[in-house]
């Protein structure tokens, strides 16, 4: 059954290319056409992730609390936006290196595998490509333009992502340490805080009016990590006298 994107857009467009994903540990390749709604945020790798002496990437698995599982990436770059996507309340789903996606250019056959597959909370999939624009040479940039006519034909959104914002990045790394629930154990210390910030305040005074530091800071990080707190993560980095406030409170 070809399915609605096919109807909405033909079978010629969608007939140009082809998916190669794993299934139970083997690659199986089909049209675009038939392979389109398969669950790709839950897709295996199709292929390794690299850790050679000396190679100008740096692979990696990362835990990603979205997920409650390990995302590999293959440059520091793809870690942060890994991060990213973590903490983005849209996205419910990732997965690395998800499918090969094959097509033909007129001149010979391509393949292109995107950096990842993502799933957002109202259904809809992102594909990612992950690439400073200066590191985008000519066979880049026309892969990345025919992962963006197979992405249209199938109603999947696509985007190409660089550096981010340095100061912004800097911070989320800060508080991706307190990612996980278990920095937010105490019911009475994360009202706490909801409560002191429901006035928007600095952010050690307001800490320390709920207890103790050590006790109360990593609920606070965490809180910064899933918005229910908020901060100008682009303005500055964060210290003690970072202004924050409870979502939902005019600043």
């Amino acid at each position: 059954m070809v399915g609605a994107p096919a109807r909405a857009y033909g079978d010629a467009a969608l007939s140009a290319f082809e998916l190669d994903f794993s299934v139970a540990g083997e690659l199986v390749r089909v049209p675009l056409a038939e392979g389109w709604s398969t669950r790709f945020e839950e897709a295996e790798p199709v292929r390794g992730f690299r850790w050679d002496k000396g190679a100008r990437g740096f692979a990696g698995w990362y835990y990603a609390v979205t997920t409650a599982d390990l995302i590999g990436f293959e440059s520091w770059l793809e870690r942060d936006r890994l991060i990213l996507l973590d903490r983005d309340p849209d996205v419910v789903g990732v997965a690395s290196q998800p499918f090969w996606l094959h097509w033909h250019d007129g001149e010979r056959p391509r393949r292109h595998a995107p950096d990842y597959f993502v799933r957002l909370v109202d259904g809809r999939a992102r594909v990612v490509d992950v690439r400073a624009g200066d590191q985008i040479d000519e066979a880049s940039a026309e892969a990345f333009a025919a992962t963006e006519r197979a992405c249209r034909a199938v109603g999947w959104e696509f985007v190409r992502v660089g550096v981010p914002d340095p100061v912004l990045m800097a911070n989320v790394r800060w508080l991706v340490r307190y990612r996980r629930a278990r920095s937010a154990r105490r019911p009475d210390v994360v009202d706490g805080l909801l409560g002191q910030f429901a006035e928007p305040g600095p952010l050690r005074a307001g800490a320390v009016r709920v207890g103790d530091p050590l006790l109360v800071l990593p609920h606070l990080f965490h809180l910064l990590w899933s918005g229910a707190l908020v901060a100008d993560l682009e303005e500055e980095l964060l210290h003690s006298k970072t202004v924050v406030w409870t979502r939902g409170t005019s600043r």
